[in-house]
């Protein structure tokens, strides 16, 4: 679509908001001109697009992603439908088999629970690629396992100290054992198989992530892992695509801990500078991100009371660490996001955020707590008291992929595991996203998950908690409006008025009236970001 171009969408289902809809919306150049049910005299000579009672919502904005990361895991053997041990070891043969020239082999989105309780260990591998490196990178992307010709590349040996924030699993001979958590995992492994990879296979898996959002109707991510990697991939992307992206980005700088405030302290300026270079409507550096803590389903969480197994680790980042470099990112006018899952962790990150008003004084803040998995009912009233956006992930609530979690816990904490509604009831922004690559990247099924606390993959399986479900209407404005919001983008996206960017996708049918499982089977037919055309509308008439 050329600037300038006037298109009516009529006779559909706009959305406009929970609980309203329009029947025609006007799209003139790059911005919506018109919402309502009349198509005004000035656009009778438009191009008109019947949409048949199909679905018009806004683009999907995934307030939490990790774009590259996403490109690259579709090409990785995918490990999700493993069943069981043997299961997995069958699928890494085969993609051996099927390449025996790759130099390694790398593996996504395996979970504990198929294991059955084995420990995952270098020699199970082994018995299936023994001679090439072996390289699995769990579904929450906090651990790894790996071969023994893996830790051989990997420089790991017997006397190899854990990093900070991490640590390499070892038998009682202390012998590593193939297992790599936290920094072991998110550092050592993924450094290195970044730095396997060249600028031409970063970018195609760039655009392959542009794609594939695009065609499920995503229009914005907020990308929540920027490094010295990935910020010179998305510049490139800028120029490649003439200036402009195919989809909106944000981004949140990774600030990793380090055995110094100064080095800390270091990776504040340095996204400083960044937010204060990339600032445009198609790329921007908003703030940065920390890890506070790891995640439940390999007992790497901060939690107020032990896991089942007697484990009790503390954060990556304790209260003492993380104070100054939140109350310097706050002084600096950055957006801070705090990773913390477990309920202990949310605990810390409230502390350093408070602490930081007080040093910092009153002024207007969009802070943003990643995750927040476990947390008690006093932080959330703390969040919501404090201003701080809830950034959170149905997907991640899928009961295909809850075993372990609801296991490592073993107790009435998982009957309070990620409680939605608390948090609008407490006041607070709730921002939805997908965490891609940790879970799958479409927003339906996301949307899927949201409305029933059903697997999106397996919907027999009984619901996690129903009564966390939420109405559609608020699903997708948590999906789109507070998305937006939490990017810092919504006088640009994320609802459907007059005066904002065309970003919108149509699907294929309306809003679901019938069964919810409409969600999986719906396809999006038209995608539009600032009025420019992606997928194709076979289905839809126009004259």
């Amino acid at each position: 679509m050329s600037a300038g171009t006037v298109t009516v969408y009529r006779n559909g289902r706009v959305f406009t908001g929970p609980g309203a809809t329009a029947s025609t919306l006007v799209v003139d150049g790059e911005s919506i001109a018109h919402v309502g049910d009349d198509v005004p005299a000035a656009y009778a000579d438009a191009e008109v697009v019947d949409l048949d009672g199909a679905a018009l919502l806004p683009g999907f904005v995934d307030a939490h992603t990790h774009l590259i990361g996403l490109g690259t895991s579709l090409q990785q053997v995918d490990l999700l439908p493993a069943t069981d041990l043997a299961d997995l070891q069958r699928r890494i043969a085969a993609a051996a088999a099927a390449d025996p020239e790759a130099p390694r082999i790398v593996g996504r989105s395996w979970l504990f629970g198929p294991l059955e309780g084995r420990t995952p260990t270098r020699h199970l591998l082994d018995e299936v690629v023994p001679d090439r490196p072996v390289y699995l990178i769990s579904n929450d992307v906090h651990s790894g396992w790996v071969n023994t010709a893996a830790l051989r590349e990997l420089g790991i040996d017997d006397e190899t100290p854990d990093p900070i924030g991490g640590s390499i699993a070892r038998d009682t001979d202390g012998v590593a054992t193939g297992m790599l958590y936290e920094t072991a995992a998110l550092g050592l492994m993924r450094d290195f198989l970044e730095g396997t990879e060249t600028d031409e296979s970063i970018d195609a898996a760039l655009d392959a992530a542009f794609r594939h959002y695009r065609a499920a109707g995503v229009t914005a991510a907020i990308d929540m892992g920027l490094g010295e990697l990935e910020v010179p991939a998305f510049e490139r992307a800028l120029r490649r695509h003439g200036g402009r992206l195919p989809i909106r980005v944000a981004g949140h700088w990774l600030v990793t801990r380090t055995d110094s405030v100064e080095g800390n302290l270091e990776q504040v300026r340095r996204a400083a500078e960044l937010r204060d270079r990339l600032t445009g409507p198609w790329l921007r550096v908003n703030g940065i991100k920390i890890m506070v803590d790891g995640v439940i389903d390999s007992c790497t969480a901060a939690m107020k009371r032990p896991f089942a197994d007697g484990s009790h680790p503390g954060p990556i980042w304790d209260l003492d660490a993380l104070v100054p470099v939140v109350t310097a990112a706050d002084a600096a006018g950055l957006q801070i996001a705090l990773h913390a899952i477990g309920d202990e962790a949310s605990d810390v990150a409230l502390s350093a955020l408070e602490q930081a008003v007080t040093a910092n004084g009153p002024r207007e803040r969009r802070h943003r707590i990643e995750h927040l998995e476990t947390v008690t009912e006093e932080n959330v009233a703390r969040l919501a008291d404090l201003g701080v956006i809830a950034s959170m992930q149905p997907v991640h609530a899928d009961p295909l992929i809850q075993d372990a979690w609801r296991a490592m816990l073993g107790d009435d904490r998982v009957e309070r595991g990620f409680p939605w509604p608390e948090f609008t009831r407490a006041g607070a922004r709730l921002a939805f996203g997908t965490d891609a690559p940790t879970a799958p990247y479409a927003p339906l099924p996301n949307m899927y998950v949201a409305t029933t606390r059903r697997s999106a993959v397996a919907p027999d399986l009984p619901a996690n908690l129903p009564e966390y479900a939420l109405g559609l209407g608020e699903a997708l404005a948590h999906a789109t409006a507070d998305a937006a919001y939490s990017g810092g983008w919504e006088a640009i996206t994320g609802t459907l008025r007059p005066g904002l960017a065309a970003d919108l996708v149509v699907l294929d049918r309306g809003l679901f009236a019938g069964a919810p499982e409409e969600m999986l089977e719906a396809r999006v037919v038209m995608s539009l970001v600032s009025g420019q055309r992606g997928s194709a509308a076979s289905s839809l008439s126009s004259r």
